[in-house]
C-alpha cells in the first residue's frame, strides 16, 4: 500500500479494510479468522441475510472433516467447540464394531477398519487428532462466525457483491448502491462466484455425468427401498435416515442444468426409475439438486483479487472432499496474505498459495472424476468397479483409499531432502505435557529444537514475532533433531542429526521475512 492510501486509511470516514471477503460460508469465515488472528482488518460481505437454512442442518448439511481440517481446527483451538461428532453416528458407517466396521467409502464401495494398516503412516504419532469426524455446515459456520467476531471481523449480511474495480493500490467493491474500500478481495462465494466471473478467471474442466438429488420426503411404502447406499443399473440412491433420500440419476446433468422446479412427481419418477421399484412419495418437503461438474480456476490470483473454496474449484460431493479442500485453501492463504499486507513476506510468498493449492485441488477433482467413472452404467464402468472392490478389500488397498479420503497424504512440494518436508507436522507431545498443536493457537511459525541448540535460537530471534523458538524434548521425536514449522502447521525444514544451518537459513528466508 502506498503512503497516500495509508493516510486515507486513518483519516477517511469510510474504512479501508486490509481484506474484503465475499461469502460467509466456512471457507470465508475461516480465512477471516486467520487474517484477523494476524492483526488484519477484515470485512465479510454475505448475500444471504439469514445464516440459517435447513440445507445447512442435519442431514443435508452433514459434512465429514478429514485429517488436515481437524488438525487445522485443533491448532487454532477451535476443535473443542464442535459438538455434533461427539454424539452422532456417521451415516456412512455400518453398525458393526471392530474389524468389520465400515469407516469410509470410495464411490460407494466401503473400506473396513480392520483392513487399514495405520503402521504405514509412520509419522502419525499416538495422541494425534482423529482422521475423520462428522460435523454440519451450520455448526461450522456458527463456531467460525463466533471466533471471527471475537477477533474483530466485521460481517455484513444481505449484501451481495455486484462488481469491483482494482488499481495498483487497492480495490473498490460494489454491493448495489454501496461501495467498500480494501487492499485485497478474496472470493469465497461458492460455485457460482461473482468474484470469479467479474475477475475474468478462466474456469476449466469437465461437464457432468449425472444430476444428484438431496430430498426430504414422506414415503408411503418405505419398505420398498433397500437400506444404505444402493447402486443400481440406473444410478444410486441412499437413505441416510427415514425420509431423507439422496439420488444420483445419470442424465448428463440435464435436469440440474435445466433449472426446472423440483416437483414431487419428478422426484418420484426419478426414484422409481433408479430404484427399480414402484415406491410412492406422499409429500415432498425439501429438495435440491447438484452435479459432478468438475472445474478449477486456472489461476487463483488476478492482481489484488484471489479465490478460495468452491469459487476456485467445484466437483461432485463424493467422499466429502469439497469443504475440506476449501478450508485447506483458507489455512494456506491466510498467513501468507497477512504477511504480505504487513510487509513481512518474502516477495513471492503469496504466489506459493497457487503453486501449493492448485495441485491439491486438481488431485481432488480427479479423485471425484474417478469415482463417477466407476459408478457409471456402462459395462466398462462395471468392470472397473469390480476391480476396485477387489483392491479395496486388501490391506494395502484399504490403507491407500483411507489415506486419500482422510487427507493423510496431503503434501506440498517445498524442496529439501528430508522426507517430512512439506507434510503436516506430527503430533509431538513435549516433555512438559504440551502438544505442539497447542503452541500454534497464535498462528506463528515455530522452530522446534529437540536438542536445545543455542545457534537455532539465535536464528529464530532474527525473525521477531513471526517465529517462536521452542526448545524441548518430546515423548517421540521420530529421530529428529529440529523442525521448522510454518504458521499453517506444515514442515518447511527438518533435520535428523546436526542441523545444516545453510539449508535451515534458506528455508527460513523462503517462508519468513528477515526484518532485523
Amino acid at each position: 500500500m502506498n503512503d497516500a492510501l495509508k493516510n486515507n486509511k486513518s483519516t477517511q470516514n469510510n474504512t479501508i479494510y486490509d481484506v474484503i471477503i465475499s461469502g460467509a460460508g466456512p471457507v470465508g469465515l475461516f480465512l477471516a479468522c486467520e487474517l484477523a488472528l494476524a492483526k488484519c482488518s477484515v470485512l465479510i460481505l454475505e448475500k444471504t441475510e439469514d445464516p440459517h437454512s435447513p440445507l445447512k442442518q442435519m442431514p443435508f448439511g452433514i459434512r465429514g472433516l478429514s485429517a488436515p481440517t481437524i488438525e487445522a481446527l485443533y491448532r487454532r483451538n477451535l476443535l473443542n467447540e464442535l459438538e455434533i461428532h461427539k454424539h452422532l453416528k456417521n451415516p456412512h458407517q455400518n453398525a458393526k464394531q471392530g474389524a468389520q466396521r465400515q469407516v469410509g467409502h470410495f464411490a460407494g464401495i466401503p473400506f473396513l477398519e480392520g483392513d487399514i494398516d495405520t503402521s504405514q503412516w509412520k509419522y502419525r504419532l499416538p495422541g494425534s487428532t482423529e482422521t475423520s469426524l462428522i460435523s454440519e455446515m451450520q455448526e461450522l459456520e456458527t463456531v467460525l462466525a463466533r471466533r471471527a467476531e471475537t477477533l474483530g471481523v466485521e460481517i455484513r449480511r444481505g449484501l451481495a457483491i455486484t462488481g469491483f474495480h482494482q488499481t495498483a493500490d487497492g480495490i473498490t467493491v460494489q454491493s448495489g448502491d454501496q461501495s467498500f474500500q480494501g487492499e485485497w478481495l478474496v472470493g469465497c462465494d461458492g460455485a457460482r462466484s461473482i468474484v470469479r466471473k467479474a475477475g475474468g478467471f478462466e474456469f476449466a474442466g469437465t461437464e457432468p455425468e449425472f444430476t444428484g438429488y438431496s430430498t426430504k420426503v414422506d414415503i408411503a411404502d418405505p419398505e420398498k427401498l433397500s437400506p444404505g447406499r444402493v447402486v443400481t443399473p440406473s444410478g444410486m440412491y441412499m437413505q441416510s435416515q427415514p425420509g431423507y433420500v439422496v439420488i444420483q440419476d445419470f442424465d448428463g446433468g440435464a435436469f440440474h442444468c435445466s433449472e426446472k422446479p423440483i416437483t414431487l412427481e419428478h422426484v418420484q419418477e426419478v426414484l422409481r426409475r433408479v430404484s427399480n421399484t414402484d415406491v410412492t412419495i406422499s409429500a415432498l418437503h425439501i429438495a435440491t439438486t447438484w452435479t459432478d461438474r468438475a472445474r478449477q480456476a486456472t489461476t487463483y490470483r488476478n492482481g489484488r483479487v484471489l479465490l478460495a473454496g468452491d469459487a476456485a474449484h467445484i466437483h461432485a460431493p463424493l467422499g466429502g472432499q469439497g469443504l475440506n479442500l476449501g478450508l485447506g485453501d483458507a489455512m494456506n492463504l491466510g498467513w501468507k496474505l497477512a504477511a504480505t499486507i504487513h510487509e513481512k513476506a518474502p516477495e513471492d510468498l503469496l504466489d506459493s498459495y497457487y503453486t501449493e493449492r492448485h495441485p491439491i485441488g486438481a488431485q481432488v477433482l480427479d479423485w471425484s472424476r474417478a469415482q463417477v467413472a466407476i459408478m457409471g452404467l456402462s459395462p466398462e464402468a462395471r468392470a472397473l468397479n469390480a476391480i476396485i472392490r477387489d483392491l479395496i478389500s486388501t490391506r494395502d488397498g484399504a490403507t491407500y483409499f483411507a489415506g486419500r479420503v482422510w487427507g493423510i497424504f496431503t503434501h506440498y512440494n517445498l524442496g529439501g531432502d528430508h522426507p517430512l518436508t512439506g507434510y503436516s507436522v506430527p503430533h509431538f507431545e513435549l516433555e512438559n505435557g504440551t502438544a505442539i498443536g497447542e503452541l500454534m493457537h497464535d498462528g506463528h511459525g515455530i522452530l522446534l529444537d529437540f536438542d536445545r541448540n543455542a545457534s537455532l535460537k539465535t536464528l529464530a530471534d532474527k525473525y521477531g514475532d513471526q517465529m517462536k523458538y521452542v526448545a524441548a524434548r518430546a515423548k517421540e521425536q521420530l529421530g529428529l533433531s529440529a523442525v521448522l514449522i510454518r504458521p499453517d502447521g506444515f514442515i518447511a525444514w527438518a533435520c535428523d542429526n546436526n542441523p545444516d544451518y545453510s539449508e535451515l537459513q534458506k528455508a527460513a528466508a523462503r517462508w519468513f521475512f528477515n526484518s532485523k
